[in-house]
């Protein structure tokens, strides 16, 4: 297991969301802050690898601005279909920066 720094843990307010580059992966990490929660992701959405980074984010989820699929950041889950799942990384916050872990 490798972890990585992708920012610090304060630059995402509550109720937004933010790209980041981060070495090693070829598009940004999608990082949402759910009510103090902040949340990594992929910001490809699974149905069609349209950018989340333009998606609407509420209640807990982020809403695909290409054909409006829907993913709870908790679980990776599609409401609208239950074979796709949104890569999520195991986040962790040291010192103030938030750190994702790559397989």
């Amino acid at each position: 297991m490798m972890r990585v720094r992708v920012c610090p843990a304060d630059e995402v307010a509550p109720g937004q969301m933010k790209g980041f580059a981060v070495d090693s992966i070829e598009w940004p990490v999608l990082v949402a802050n759910v009510d103090g929660v902040l949340h990594a992701t992929s910001s490809v959405c699974p149905h069609e690898d349209v950018s989340l980074l333009e998606g609407a984010l509420a209640a807990g989820c982020i809403t695909c601005p290409g054909h409006a699929y829907e993913f709870d950041l908790a679980s990776g889950r599609c409401a609208h279909d239950s074979a796709l799942t949104l890569f999520r990384f195991k986040t962790t916050i040291v010192d103030g920066d938030l750190y994702v872990e790559l397989a």
